[in-house]
């Protein structure tokens, strides 16, 4: 986990890939490689101290755009990645299937190399998985939070 947090600071772009989890009640959590430093889990405290210069993180797992409802707003990892200055953040309301999720990123990333517009990048490509994966539950789970551009 060292290793990818003392990265992420310099990076345009975050993605990660990997399983999340409640650790508790206020308490969100990315698994991440455990090292002798560290258990591996990436804690939503630990993002919000993150000083990240990145426009974009992509949390292309399940369920990664939950969190607990407040009255201000949801309080989950996204926010975490809010309060440590990213400006648009990327995840998943349900569990999500490895092939159409890897064929929507895929198309996801090709659109917004051509076009800033992060929100159209990830609108031409539900349309674009929708058509090779019918199933909403297959090319709808994922919504962009923040900013569009």
């Amino acid at each position: 986990m060292l290793a990818v947090v003392q990265r992420m600071p310099q990076a345009k772009i975050i993605h990660i890939v990997t399983n999340t989890t409640t650790l508790s009640k206020n308490e969100q959590g990315l698994a991440l490689a455990p090292s002798s430093q560290d258990d591996g889990w990436l804690t939503s405290k630990e993002i919000i101290n993150l000083n990240l210069k990145a426009e974009l993180v992509v949390m292309s797992a399940c369920d990664t755009a939950l969190g607990k409802i407040t009255g201000d707003s949801v309080i989950g990892l996204s926010h975490s990645f809010f309060t440590a200055r990213v400006p648009t953040v990327m995840g998943a309301l349900w569990e999500i299937s490895d092939d159409p999720t890897t064929f929507l990123m895929t198309e996801f990333y090709q659109n917004f190399s051509e076009n800033p517009d992060k929100a159209a990048a990830l609108r031409h490509a539900m349309l674009t998985t929708m058509k090779k994966y019918p199933n909403p539950r297959d090319w709808a789970a994922f919504t962009l939070i923040g900013e569009s551009e």
